[in-house]
């Protein structure tokens, strides 16, 4: 199948994302190599062409998540019950080290053919599991030998950002495997702990030589805060390229001056939501006029799809509208974030995020990462009213029909295309046998299964014996 140098998906709603709330019903994108070569209706086939029906389906640009730790994808959902403090203390702490070579390319396999399952194209892997330079080859290795488009964010949470970005192996890394591949961008990933003395000044002089872009933690509650993001402005290394993911416990002052410097904010509500790192940002940035992109942070609690993301980010942003209007006594009558919003977020937003204009949208010339949305035996397929809202609200991953990336086909008619799904199984299989090895059963069970704080019930002064004699009563 991927043999074919031209695609023509015919007949479908097609979502430009061109900046506005476009709707183009009945209408044809034709792919020619790696490029959107028309859109547009009645469009001819060129000779031997895959011709895919999207009548009924959705048409729109791959999605694109902006901050994923792809290595942990191994222990898929090992953490569903953790809090922040419980992820630091296993990650950062106690078996974080734990990981070989060849764990994180296991997760970044599987990370990797999930997203693409889902319809995400592209995926920032914020890899800050990378404490050797072997570690970092295994990392890309597997996001090479998976046919989507990546950005290695490199980073090392077992040591000081100055140092890893300091030795001379790093650079050797730097220069033998980033080398402007189209499909694998680069970013340095590192947190700003506020510290005074500003010890990550050299890595950010490092990522300033080099040309890359900074991606960072910022507002986690407990962990990185404004003294942070104001160290980061009072010595000029806020830029344009710089992502702050969550962002969700600063001030208006930090995001003034994320505002006024161009960054970007990567936004992982179901992250955010269950993990503490404060409430989703969206309906506080708003008004800073801050560019967002959506993330999913790690599998390791959450799902991996970008259709959970706009669905929770929706469902947040509204929710405290709500109770912000609520404690004045007062009524929201109309929603601030609208569908359009959270599905541009999930592609423009991403392209944005990483200076992409050429993804994102479905515009001539641009590259051609698109997805269809079709699901002939869903009943939650049609209709079709609102495509916006339906991509938002009623998709999921399984209503995936195809997906091109630079003009390749990687999964059509529901299935992926040319990925060898049992070897990823069999890799993450030795990955979790290995962990829990060496952990030992009772710290992998203690590790899964954390304690569950005490609650009380409140007394209650209504009782139902007391309901029912007084009903009996009244009769």
């Amino acid at each position: 199948m991927n043999d074919y140098r031209a695609v023509l998906l015919r007949g479908g709603t097609v979502l430009p994302m061109d900046g506005s709330r476009s709707v183009l019903t009945d209408t044809d994108v034709l792919v020619i190599d790696d490029r959107v070569a028309a859109v547009g209706s009645g469009l001819a086939a060129p000779e031997g062409a895959l011709v895919v029906d999207a009548t009924d389906g959705i048409v729109m640009p791959g999605m694109i998540d902006t901050h994923r730790h792809m290595w942990q994808t191994a222990m898929r959902g090992y953490g569903a019950d953790w809090t922040l403090t419980q992820y630091f203390v296993w990650y950062y702490l106690d078996h974080g080290t734990l990981f070989r070579p060849e764990d994180i390319h296991a997760g970044n396999t599987l990370a990797a053919i999930e997203a693409l399952d889902a319809g995400v194209t592209t995926v920032v892997d914020w890899s800050h599991g990378l404490r050797t330079v072997d570690h970092a080859d295994a990392a890309v290795d597997a996001l090479e030998a998976i046919p989507g488009r990546h950005v290695l964010a490199y980073g090392n949470i077992q040591q000081p950002p100055a140092q890893w970005t300091g030795a001379p192996e790093f650079r050797d890394f730097v220069n033998r495997r980033i080398t402007g591949d189209d499909l694998l961008g680069f970013q340095l990933a590192f947190d700003v702990t506020g510290d005074p003395a500003f010890p990550e000044k050299p890595a950010f002089e490092v990522a300033r030589d080099l040309g890359v872009p900074v991606t960072t933690h910022a507002g986690v509650w407990g962990a990185t805060s404004d003294d942070g993001i104001r160290l980061m402005h009072e010595h000029g290394f806020m830029t344009e390229q710089t992502i702050y993911v969550h962002a969700a416990s600063l001030t208006a002052d930090s995001y003034h001056r994320i505002a006024a410097t161009g960054g970007s904010i990567s936004v992982s509500t179901e992250s955010e939501q269950s993990a503490g790192q404060g409430y989703p940002p969206t309906w506080a940035i708003r008004a800073h006029g801050i560019p967002v992109s959506l993330s999913m942070d790690t599998s390791v609690w959450w799902s991996g799809d970008l259709f959970s993301a706009m669905r929770t980010t929706l469902g947040a942003d509204r929710s405290r509208e709500h109770l912000s209007a609520h404690a004045q006594d007062e009524t929201v009558t109309h929603c601030s974030l609208r569908a359009d919003q959270v599905v541009e977020w999930a592609t423009r937003g991403g392209a944005a995020a990483l200076g992409r204009p050429d993804l994102g949208s479905l515009a001539t010339g641009g590259k051609a990462d698109v997805v269809l949305i079709k699901n002939d035996d869903s009943p939650v397929s049609f209709p079709l009213l609102n495509p916006y809202g339906h991509v938002a609200f009623q998709a999921q991953r399984g209503d995936v029909h195809t997906v091109l990336v630079n003009g390749r086909v990687v999964k059509h008619n529901h299935k992926l295309v040319d990925i060898d799904l049992k070897s990823a199984r069999r890799a993450v299989e030795s990955t979790v046998e290995h962990l829990r090895g060496t952990m030992g059963e009772d710290a992998w069970q203690r590790g899964m299964n954390p304690d569950v704080p005490e609650t009380k019930v409140l007394d209650n002064p209504y009782t139902y014996t007391d309901y029912r004699s007084a009903a009996t009563h009244r009769h």
